[in-house]
């Protein structure tokens, strides 16, 4: 039997914060990991997506340049994409992950954990207890649809999208989310024949503008988008050739299938059941990620379903170390509303950016969302492209911007950018939503110019200057 103050079930980049933030207030921390110390985001997400994409954005982005156009004479080389890809995972090695957590002191158990009963937990035979606490950040798992065939058909789910060593002739993506549409632009760029079938419209939950503006840059790269249809039957014949049936009645022929439409909670067998949870079941938790009807028990990340995000359940984990180490050092702990040890950008100040062409940068609330709420807003749009540094960023530049107004408290509570490189411009709004700056302060802050940034003063013109 091992003692630590802590043990951190999950050493994805979630549960590498728990741990960090916990040993730095003087905790003896260890990490439990069954497959690679990084996670998913590291491997199978949030990097190799990226480097799949940046390759065909940078191009995309020469080519909206008179100048710069002409230079581009060739496709991607998608080999060399590929391989940058493979660098970002360090060719799915973890080396460099578990030293750092040596330099840290962090310890690191490998294998399947499983609860056991209050605070102890086994790993291949052997028992550990906490003497603090135990955190789950298992994450989430890819959820396949429940569509007749397409299990048998073996099917990409979005580690096979992330990591695949080869571009296929085609691909059929099912589901017009966040992973979908970055999938489906990703190897569209890197020459796959892409169709995407949604059951909706795209980017659900956004603003609607966002999901519009990037199905139509999608169709303008080639993608063959169908919403409102639905997969009813999927098979893979001898050849390897994937026949999609789809609600209307018509068939397509693709090398392979990419089933992109939802998470499900990775806690089916951490033994929940032995401290009276229910297996297979999201985690409910408080804002300091303690999970309900415990005093011991933490979920940080995916597992408690609040934001699934790697940069949310990093800024959780935080919060959820902090105030693990100050519980158990008897410390006060400070819980109120942006208190240092509770996560309540959650409810209102959730950044994400879709790195699809054109991206979709957006933090807080939607207008719909924020009127659901009961909220009394007033919300304002602009044509990004009309902005003087959005012009100088690319010829014909295309682009939408919309602010979500709290009108009773005059605070902005959701910010919406869509076009080319509006990923950096997201972090002035986050600070704006967090801080719950009022409006008529924001008028102080003077955008650069000639910058995309001026779109902030744009969007103040068309609320109207306080009189």
């Amino acid at each position: 039997m091992t003692d630590y103050d802590l043990i951190v079930i999950g050493a994805g980049a979630v549960g590498e914060n728990v741990a960090d933030y916990a040993h730095k207030r003087g905790l003896s921390v260890a990490v439990v990991e069954a497959e690679l110390v990084g996670g998913e985001c590291s491997y199978w997400a949030c990097m190799p997506s990226k480097a799949l994409l940046r390759s065909g954005h940078a191009v995309a982005a020469a080519k909206r340049l008179e100048g710069a156009a002409q230079a581009v004479t060739g496709d991607l080389d998608a080999a060399k994409v590929l391989a940058r890809r493979n660098s970002f995972t360090s060719d799915w090695k973890d080396d460099g992950q578990v030293a750092w957590l040596e330099s840290a002191d962090i310890a690191l158990i490998r294998g399947h954990a499983r609860i056991t009963g209050e605070k102890t937990v086994e790993v291949a035979g052997e028992t550990h207890t906490a003497r603090a606490a135990v955190a789950v950040v298992t994450g989430s798992l890819h959820q396949l649809p429940d569509v007749p065939g397409l299990a048998e058909a073996k099917p990409w789910g979005t580690r096979e999208g992330t990591s695949a060593q080869h571009v296929p002739e085609s691909l059929l993506v099912i589901g017009g989310g966040v992973a979908g549409s970055e999938l489906a632009t990703a190897w569209a760029s890197l020459g796959a024949k892409v169709t995407l079938v949604a059951r909706h419209g795209l980017l659900g939950g956004m603003e609607p503008f966002a999901g519009e503006l990037v199905a139509e840059a999608m169709r303008e790269l080639g993608i063959d988008v169908r919403t409102g249809v639905n997969p009813t039957r999927v098979d893979r014949d001898e050849h390897g050739l994937v026949t999609t049936t789809l609600d209307d009645g018509t068939t397509l022929v693709t090398s392979e299938v990419l089933a992109a439409t939802g998470r499900s909670p990775h806690t089916a067998e951490l033994g929940l059941e032995t401290v009276g949870l229910t297996p297979g079941d999201w985690l409910q938790v408080d804002d300091t990620m303690l999970v309900q009807g415990t005093d011991w028990l933490y979920a940080v990340g995916d597992v408690n379903h609040r934001a699934l995000l790697t940069h949310q359940g990093k800024y959780q984990a935080r919060a959820a170390g902090e105030a693990i180490a100050a519980r158990h050092q008897g410390r006060p702990v400070h819980t109120e509303p942006w208190g240092a040890h509770v996560a309540t950008a959650d409810h209102a100040a959730v950044p994400q950016v879709t790195f699809t062409d054109p991206e979709v940068a957006s933090v807080g609330l939607t207008e719909d969302a924020a009127r659901k709420q009961g909220l009394t807003v007033r919300a304002v749009e602009y044509d990004l492209g009309a902005v003087a540094g959005s012009a100088l960023q690319a010829d014909g530049y295309s682009g939408r911007a919309k602010m979500v107004v709290d009108e009773d408290r005059g605070v902005v509570v959701g910010v919406t950018f869509v076009g080319q490189d509006v990923a950096e411009m997201l972090h002035a709004a986050t600070v704006a939503v967090v801080g719950e700056v009022p409006v008529d302060r924001l008028w102080h802050a003077v955008p650069a110019y000639p910058t995309m940034n001026e779109i902030w003063l744009r969007l103040l013109e068309s609320y109207g200057r306080p009189e």
